[in-house]
């Protein structure tokens, strides 16, 4: 594994600036049957794509992605977005796709079909979101990165939004990874580093609908992509290390039109009300171990509410739901879910959001 890290990008650009004439490179990508891993593999196109019906339905082996027996393992990958490709760059593409079995019927990790058809439902609403991902660093060896080998860094305090080398590690992989995703035409809002050294965030939003799932899957497989290159393991683990160090999480902005409003802290005060006589459902929709995750991380320390009680204030970092200072002194605005894990699914966590706060289902 050490060699991956080690080969030269010197050499390899020596054969990526070669012409490819008037033929394109997809890449198409999907989420795999554990639900919070991402796959991909490439397809050449006989020219650029313009809309997603130029872009063919394709396959792949879902017994070696859980999703399939081997004795019938042909999985369908249908294209759904397309973004531009950062890596490849000129006319080649990034393909999010939804996985369908044999029989047509979705993949059981493949939240986006139901997804989609709530937010259609619920569009007069116009519900937005933006989600905070946060997400730590590692070594090949499992150790997080820039941490002493034999030992710890000293406590948190100095870490979060840092400068210096002696408090921020991996900012090359973040600069990196913010230009990538600004060059896809994913909405990126900002990055900061994170309360525990080597664990940083990155926003996506505000973002409509079915946009937030898409957008902050793609982000994460840029993610993935440039710490690859820079040899370096991005985990999302809602806890990387025990003891006192914070865990991680995907903080969930919503708003509907009438929150965003005149006289919207109504709603979001309804909203609220709603979400506090559903708090189990939505736990087990915000991992995809169904709260399995989440119970390592909302322990009600580190900034976090107890997994097992329902909790909303303002300006309360340690609620499980929170409305900013900014929103309360308004009147209107958007609120902020806090108990969504990093590896949680985004499509699952916005079409709870949606059911319980617009549909009432």
């Amino acid at each position: 594994m050490q060699n991956n890290a080690q080969t030269s990008k010197a050499v390899l650009d020596r054969y990526m600036s070669l012409p490819q004439g008037t033929r394109v490179q997809a890449t198409y990508i999907w989420i795999d049957g554990t639900g919070q891993g991402l796959r991909s593999k490439t397809k050449t196109l006989e020219g650029k794509p313009g809309k997603l019906e130029d872009l063919p339905i394709w396959n792949y082996d879902g017994s070696s992605c859980h999703q399939a027996e081997g004795s019938n393992s042909d999985t369908y990958l249908h294209p759904v977005k397309m973004y531009p490709c950062p890596f490849r760059r000129g006319d080649n593409v990034l393909v999010l796709c939804e996985a369908y079995k044999y029989n047509k019927e979705p993949t059981k990790t493949n939240k986006r079909k139901d997804c989609l058809a709530v937010m259609e439902k619920a569009k007069e609403h116009k519900p937005w979101f933006g989600i905070e991902q946060e997400y730590t660093f590692l070594d090949q060896d499992g150790h997080p990165f820039g941490w002493p080998k034999n030992g710890f860094p000293g406590p948190q305090g100095p870490y979060y939004c840092a400068v210096g080398a002696s408090r921020v590690y991996g900012r090359d992989i973040v600069e990196a990874h913010y230009r990538c995703c600004l060059y896809a035409g994913i909405k990126i809002s900002g990055t900061n580093a994170e309360v525990m050294p080597a664990q940083w965030e990155f926003q996506v939003g505000p973002t409509e609908g079915i946009d937030m799932g898409d957008d902050l899957w793609v982000a994460r497989y840029i993610m993935e992509r440039v710490a690859e290159d820079f040899g370096v393991v991005v985990t999302l683990d809602p806890k990387p290390m025990v003891g006192d160090w914070n865990g991680a999480g995907a903080h969930c902005n919503f708003s509907t039109k009438a929150m965003r409003e005149k006289g919207g802290m109504k709603h979001i005060e309804a909203a609220i009300e709603k979400l506090s006589k559903t708090h189990d459902r939505h736990i087990k929709q915000y991992d995809p171990n169904e709260g399995k995750d989440n119970e390592r991380r909302l322990t009600g320390a580190h900034r976090c509410s107890f997994i097992r009680d329902f909790s909303s204030g303002i300006e309360n970092r340690g609620a499980s739901v929170r409305i900013p200072r900014d929103v309360s002194k308004q009147g209107y605005g958007y609120l902020e879910d806090r108990r969504p894990s990093s590896n949680c699914d985004p499509y699952s966590v916005t079409m709870v959001i949606v059911k319980t706060t617009c549909l009432g289902e």
